[in-house]
Formats: C-alpha cells, structure tokens, sequence
C-alpha cells in the first residue's frame, strides 16, 4: 500500500510540474508547482487518513514553506507530528521508514514498546496466552483474535492489551484531562492478564501516556493562537455567555468535555469566576456606557415598565422580574434596570419606582420624559405621575389590555362558564376514574401513537377563573374527541355508568354535537383575540395604532359572531368595556397628527383621517394639544390644528411616508421607514411651529411595554445565595444585548418551536 501511494503522490506531482510550465515568470511558475505539489500532498494525507492510504501518513503532515522575500511558496516539507522534526517531502515513504520504523523518533519509538520491560509484557507473566501466529493480512486489518478481543469475545483469563501507538497524542485535545478508555486493539500485540480486569486497560492506558510524557516533556501543540487571537474568541465566549440570560451555567464553562473543546481549538482553559469577576464589570460598564450615549444624544424619551402584572394569578408570593426601558424617537430601546418584586406590590411602590427611573435619567430635566407605558397601574400610579406632570402621556400596555379581554369574556359570557364547567366535568371524571382513565389510555395510543393526562386547571385557578390553563384543557379536549367518543363505547364504560350518575353524564356531554360545537366556538374566539395579542407583542406598536387595532378586533369579533350565530349584544359589550378602560385620549391625537394614516380625499389632497373619530375622541385630540404646550400657546396650537385639518400634507410627501415594503421574513408589507412619520414634522412641516412640538413628542411613543422577554433560567439568577449587584449587571448586558439585535423573543419558546418541528408538528 505504501508504494501504491508513493506512485501516486509521484504521479500527482509530475502533473503539478507540468501545469506550472505555462506561469508567466520563473517565480510564479516555482510557486505554483509547490503549491500543487502540496495539495496533492495533502489530498494523499487526507485519502490515508480515511483508510485508503500508507500508515505512515497519520504521523506525517505537509507544510508549505514561504520565501520570505517575496512571500510566495517556496518548498513543502514533511513535519512528524510526534516530535515536530522537518524533512523533505520528496519521498515520505523513505523518511517514514527512516524516521518512524528504524526509532530515530523518541516518542514513536517509545510508543510502540511497552514502558515496563524491553521485551513483550506477556512472556515474563504466567497464565498468559502465546502470542498469535503472524498474519499475512494488511497489516492495517486487526487479525481475527484481536477483534475477538475488542468485541469482548476473548476468554476472561486473558485480556489483549496493545502498547499505545503513536496515531495521536491525546494531550493535543484534551489537554491533559483525558477519560482514559481501553485502546483498540491491534495485530499481533501480546496478550496480558491484568488482575484487576478489563477496567485495568484504562489505568494502564493512563501509566503509558505519563511515561511517554516524562520521557519525552515536549508534546505535541495543537492550532496556535496568536494572543490577540485568543483574547477575541475569549470575548466572543464571554458575550455568549452573558447574553444567554442564564440559559448557559457558569459551571459549564469548567466541564472536561467544554474543557477539552477548548484545547482543541487552541484556547486557554477558563473558569466560571472569571466570568464573574473583572470581564463582567468591563462588560457591565461598556454596555452601560454605550446606552448613556444614546439617551444623551436624543432630546426625549419614553419609559416602558414591564412585569408588574402577575403572570400567573395563582402564583401569588412567586418572585417577578420588572423591567424597566427607555424608548428613543428613533425607535432604539435601551435598558435601564430590573427590580425584583414577590408578588403583587403597592401602586404607591411602582410610583415611586418609575418616578426614580426617570429623575436618575435626567435629573431635574423631567420633561425630557414624554410618559410612561406600562402593563399595570394605570388607574392610580401612572394617573397620578401624569397629572402631576402635564407634559406627560402615560399609556397602559395593548398586549396586556388584548389578553386581559380573555378574561372579561369568562367571567360575563355565559356560553364561557358553562363550557369551563363541562369541560372541567369531564377532564376530572377521566383523569380520577381508574377504569375510564384506562380506556382513555388504551385508545389514545391506538389513534395517536401516545398516552397521557388530560391537563386539567388546579382549583385555585378555576374558582379565579384564571382562562390560561382552561384554554389548554379545552385544547387538549378537542383534540381527544376521538379517543373520548371510543371510551364512551368500550364495555367498561358501560359497566361504570350503572352506578355512576357522572359517568351518565359525561357520556351524554360526549355525545351531543352541541357540546363540540361551543367548545369549538369557545375555542375559535379565544384563539382569535390570543394571535391578535402576539401579533402586538411581536411588532410592538406605535400609540397611533391603537384605534385602528381596537376597530380591527370589533371587525373579526362581528365575523365571528355571524358564523357562529352568536348574539353580538353581549359581546360587543364586553369589549367596549375593555376599550374604555385602556383608552388614552392620546390614542385619538397621534391617530391625527400621525401622517401614516392620512387620507386621500377626492381633491387628491391627503388629509387626517377626524371622520373616524367619534365627536367625543375630536374633542379628546384638542384637550390633549392644549394640555401638552404651554398655555400661552394653546390657542395657537389650535389654529395650527385646524390648518392640518383642512390643508394636511403635500401628497409626495405623504405617499413617500406611507411607502411599504414586503417583509423578507413575514411576507406582510409593512412601512418602509417609521421614522419618516416624525422626521416629515421636523423638516418639512416646519410652519407648525406649536403643533409640530406636540406631534414629535406623541407619535414616537410606544403603545405596549413589552421589551426584553425574561426567560425561567434567568431566575435562577435572583436568589437570596446570589449578589445582587453582579444579578443586576448579568441581566442589564443579557436585554442590552437582546434589544441592541431587536431580538423580542425567549430563548425558550425559540426551543419549544424547534422542538416541535423535529417532531413533525408545525
């Protein structure tokens, strides 16, 4: 096999020279037959490597030479990985022989001779079995008794224990922390009973490789960094790190396997406190530096709070994590801080906190802060900070106003109590009865490959009508009507039923259309307004949006009603409720004064859209001017209104800021610049002098507080064991980062939607 590859590196080599004849100058020409020469050097390595080539190839590597004058290739030579010596590269089968075989490598030589005795182990040892006729296979085939040993089949008086051989030396890519495993076999070793067993293989193992490195301290170096190098992996680890907001441990970072990746790639081992000490700080103070920048530059800005809702009505006493941010004109949002709460909290509390948000921003340059967005307290904290303070708009979150709407409808739809009450029937007569449980059991395996529980709302959050968890036993329900209708039918049913009114009960609910039909309806409903609700959390809208959002759920609403022949009266009742409750008047004048949803009127001219207002949301729009300038301009800002009435803006002007663009990701067409909007006022609508201040100061400010998504491992960083002060820094770089890629998502959620492609469900 070696003469076959030394032929074919020979002939290789002959055609790289010939190729080079045609190079312009001598130089080149020289430069290109080496470089030929060495890649078909390296393609012969990489075949042999693979098994299809001479042994000698695993100990042997080409290395390309360059002349230092003029940087071009100018020699390949043949270093051996075992002691790093350079040779010529004109016959690797020469040099293997004389390097390797005759012993002039020191770690070659001392590999392939056991470290104990100069002769093979296996004679000095009684008991031990004679060594196994010589083979006149390929030499790289194990023979047939050394196969058996590998495989386990080896009598248990004898055990096959190769001298370790110089393939590759471990401490390359372990670095020394190496789980020592017995070595493969090879032909013609001696065999050797050890008395500790086969788990003696690995401490052998172990004692050769200590020798081979006392007797030779020089080992073999993996890919070398250059220190800058190393410093930038290292920084690129720690951003990692950091922003994965507790998803990767600290501890992690001293496992033996990351440990032996890193060897691998040529970097220095590292330590979770190292990450914690020093590079967290200067982490800590670039980022926290870099976000003082942006609000120093921008002339005002928005404060979002969020995380002061409890998410989980019955986790009452569970710790909850505040956000707080400050959103920019430009659309950036920069982090600000965390609070830790437990529980519900007073309304007095989040007051003060937000006010110290802000006067730690701008100091006594309160009105620097346009207002406040935030998913709770807006009857009382968020109301009293903005009649104390007349500039500001204080808005309460659309996403929780969305799915808080959820919730109204269970509590004052009856169709919504009557379907949690069957529903929580059934779940609980399935779940509890051993014998229904069974068969439930037994025909969901037969229709869906799978067994388990119908998940069934605790107490706590059934008497609060908390319609989280309903939801997902509604779900689980629907998607179970087959393997239900099959219980209901099995014999064993029918021998409960005698007995049991429930089960009478819940096999008639089973089979009644009408019970399907409004858990569908419950479910289609509920459905509807939870995609409105994500669909804002992911875009995060502007306050001018919120009309339009609130007209659009009515319109799907009245759908729905109509297909399901649902009296709208008490629907459309629940939702005005709702609606008032969220409703800022601001909403009405960023509607207005926004000049994305000017109107194209008959004349061609595009004008504010008052006709969609109702005569008390036009009144709203001027209370709200005139609150938000001074008042000796509060009758100029209304002749100004009224100028934008009639007149509105230039229509290049308006199609250029109502230009839309398709959304590579979503596909839906969405505003091309929604800067536009408020710079149009800043540039070109300049002759509302008063108006123009109220307009950049309202059409920038965010309608939901949602922000930077805390995951459950994130937690796992506020505890009592845990300093405060390094919990703060850890979770300000993780959303710093998040926010800085506008990267709204949970690591989580991205894990459980990727789970469940895997699985085939989409």
């Amino acid at each position: 096999m070696a003469a076959a590859t030394d032929t074919t590196t020979q002939t290789v080599a002959a055609g790289m020279e010939l190729a080079g004849e045609t190079s312009a100058s001598p130089d080149e020409a020289a430069a290109k037959a080496v470089t030929k020469r060495y890649d078909g050097l390296v393609m012969v390595r990489t075949k042999a490597i693979k098994g299809k080539g001479a042994w000698y190839w695993a100990h042997l590597e080409p290395i390309l030479v360059n002349n230092t004058d003029t940087g071009l290739p100018k020699a390949v030579k043949l270093r051996c990985n075992l002691c790093d010596a350079i040779f010529s590269a004109s016959n690797p089968s020469r040099t293997a022989s004389e390097h390797l075989k005759r012993g002039t490598c020191p770690n070659f030589s001392n590999l392939s001779k056991p470290v104990s005795s100069p002769s093979p182990i296996s004679t000095s040892l009684p008991n031990s079995a004679p060594p196994p006729p010589p083979s006149h296979h390929n030499p790289r085939k194990r023979s047939s008794s050394s196969a058996a040993a590998a495989s386990g089949s080896a009598p248990a008086s004898s055990y096959s224990v190769p001298p370790p051989q110089g393939v590759l030396d471990p401490t390359r890519f372990c670095g020394g922390e190496l789980t020592y495993a017995a070595p493969a076999v090879l032909t013609q070793q001696p065999h050797l009973m050890l008395s500790g067993g086969k788990d003696d293989l690995g401490a052998l193992a172990m004692l050769e490789d200590s020798v081979k490195k006392l007797k030779s301290p020089k080992t073999s170096p993996g890919p070398t960094l250059c220190k800058s190098q190393v410093d930038c992996a290292l920084d690129f680890l720690a951003d990692w790190v950091y922003e994965s907001c507790g998803s990767v441990s600290f501890s992690s970072l001293e496992h033996p396997k990351f440990r032996a990746f890193l060897n691998q790639v040529g970097l220095p081992a590292v330590s979770g406190r190292e990450f914690t000490g020093s590079r967290l700080d200067a982490k800590f103070e670039e980022a926290k530096a870099e976000s003082e920048a942006r609000i120093r530059d921008a002339m005002f800005f928005q404060i979002a709070s969020d995380g002061w809702k409890i998410k989980n009505a019955g986790g009452l006493g569970e710790d909850n994590l505040v956000n707080l941010t400050v959103n920019l004109p430009n659309g950036t949002s920069l982090y600000r801080r965390a609070v830790f709460v437990g529980g519900a909290v007073p309304s007095k509390y989040a007051e003060e906190v937000l006010w110290e948000t802000i006067t730690s921003i701008c100091g006594h340059a309160v009105q620097q802060c346009v207002g406040i967005v935030a998913d709770r307290f807006k009857v009382k904290a968020l109301r009293n900070l903005e009649s104390q303070n007349h500039w500001m708009v204080n808005l309460c979150c659309q996403f929780q106003g969305f799915t808080s709407l959820i919730k109204d409808f269970s509590r004052e739809l009856r169709l919504f109590k009557a379907v949690t009450d069957n529903c929580y029937k059934l779940a609980s007569f399935v779940n509890n009865k051993s014998q229904i449980r069974s068969s439930f059991q037994k025909y969901q395996s037969q229709k869906y490959g799978y067994t388990g529980l119908l998940r069934v709302p605790s107490m706590q959050d059934y008497e609060m009508l908390n319609f989280g968890p309903v939801y997902v036993m509604i779900e689980d329900i629907l998607s179970s009507r087959p393997a239900l209708e099959l219980v209901v039918l099995d014999e064993s049913y029918t021998l409960v039923s005698m007995e049991d009114p429930t089960a009478r009960e819940v096999a008639e609910m089973i089979g009644q259309e009408r019970f399907w039909n409004e858990l569908r309806v419950v479910h289609s409903l509920v459905k509807l307004i939870k995609d409105m609700a994500q669909e804002i959390e992911k875009e995060r809208p502007l306050v001018g949006k919120c009309l339009p959002l609130w007209d659009g759920l009515r319109a799907e609403v009245k759908i729905w009603c109509s297909s399901n022949h649902i009296d709208e009266g008490p629907v459309e009742k629940v939702i005005e409720k709702r609606f008032k409750k969220n409703y800022h008047p601001a909403w009405a004048a960023a509607f207005i004064l926004d000049p994305v949803y000017l109107i194209r009127d008959n004349s061609g001219k595009y004008l504010p859209p008052f006709n969609l207002l109702t005569p008390e949301q036009e009144k709203d729009v001027d209370k709200l001017i005139t609150r938000l300038v001074p008042r000796e301009e509060a009758h100029i800002a209304l002749m100004e209104l009224m100028k934008w009435r009639t007149e509105g803006l230039d229509p290049v002007y308006a199609r250029a800021v109502q230009m839309k663009e398709r959304d590579p990701v979503s596909g839906k067409m969405r505003i091309a610049n929604p800067q536009s909007s408020r710079l149009v006022w800043e540039t070109y609508l300049t002759e509302f002098k008063s108006l123009g201040k109220v307009a950049v100061r309202l059409i920038f400010l965010h309608a939901t507080s949602c922000g930077f998504k805390s995951s459950g491992s994130l937690m796992r960083w506020v505890s009592p064991r845990v300093n405060m002060d390094k919990a703060q820094k850890l979770i300000f770089i993780a959303a710093h980062s998040k926010l800085e890629r506008r990267d709204f998502s949970c690591d989580e959620d991205k894990d459980a939607e990727l789970l469940a492609l895997e699985n085939g469900f989409d």
